[in-house]
């Protein structure tokens, strides 16, 4: 038996809406055998974030290092990384260990709008780590921030995606959810196709973790095999129906279903 291998290196949600709790619940779901290296450890809920207590260097390195000497991983994607020595030092062990099938979440910008990564981490990430990636998955505010450019069309995220293949990404999903479309259009581009991913817009506040889910949804499916269109549109189905098919709990900004999607395929 063959066993398919996903690796989140990101921050811990203490919530279990986003970070590496949405990540192994989602590669559990799709089929690979989830791990992880914590960046932060978070104290938060559907409030809010009450606090951010960072991993050492060290620490994250030997993570890293503990499943690379030993397990291995088919793909790995990345999360929060709130530093660009932290950065850096992934970006140096996922060379170290010539793995591919990187999955790049650039978690840049607050859901308020604040700007998580200072300017040097953007630098590493532009330099150190988008070279490495098979897919890059920005929202909107983030392409912004990558590529220097205000998106506000459907052309412009065609071009931003084109700066971002540019930077070394071999394909990129620009997220539609922030544009003020009736529809949510995500946008896929690997250099070839230029593919809009259309869905229904859907009015809920349960979508803490959203981001961190889908990029996890692609990794687990190029983790068991799947071409890069094939794993996108997959994680597109998934994440829709893990909004449409809430949970609701907590008293504000509640996760999303990490079961719909088996579920909708058990009836």
């Amino acid at each position: 038996m063959t066993i398919s291998k996903a690796l989140t290196i990101a921050g811990s949600d203490s919530g279990g809406g986003a970070g590496i709790q949405a990540d192994l619940k989602t590669f559990q779901e799709l089929g690979a055998y989830g791990m992880s290296a914590i960046t932060a450890v978070t104290a938060q809920n559907t409030l809010g974030v009450h606090g951010v207590y960072p991993v050492n260097i060290e620490g994250i390195v030997q993570q890293i290092d503990a499943i690379g000497d030993d397990l291995g991983t088919d793909a790995l994607k990345t999360g929060m990384l709130f530093s660009g020595e932290v950065i850096e030092a992934v970006s140096e062990r996922i060379h170290h260990y010539g793995w591919d099938n990187i999955v790049v979440d650039p978690v840049m910008i607050a859901k308020g709008g604040a700007k998580l990564l200072q300017d040097e981490a953007v630098r590493a990430l532009k330099e150190k780590l988008i070279p490495l990636t098979s897919v890059i998955t920005p929202n909107i505010p983030e392409a912004e921030v990558l590529t220097e450019m205000k998106i506000t069309s459907l052309n412009d995220r065609k071009e931003a995606a084109k700066h971002l293949m540019d930077m070394g990404a071999k394909a990129v999903v620009i997220k539609g959810g922030h544009a003020d479309d009736k529809e949510v259009i995500d946008l896929f581009f690997d250099g070839t196709t230029c593919e809009e991913l259309v869905s229904p817009r859907i009015e809920t506040l349960h979508t803490h973790g959203t981001g961190c889910t889908f990029s996890a949804a692609i990794t687990a499916q190029l983790a068991i095999g799947m071409t890069m269109r094939d794993a996108v549109l997959t994680a597109k189905e998934f994440i829709r129906a893990a909004i449409e098919d809430e949970i609701g709990i907590g008293a504000g900004h509640g996760p999303t279903n990490h079961w719909a999607y088996n579920k909708r395929g058990e009836k």
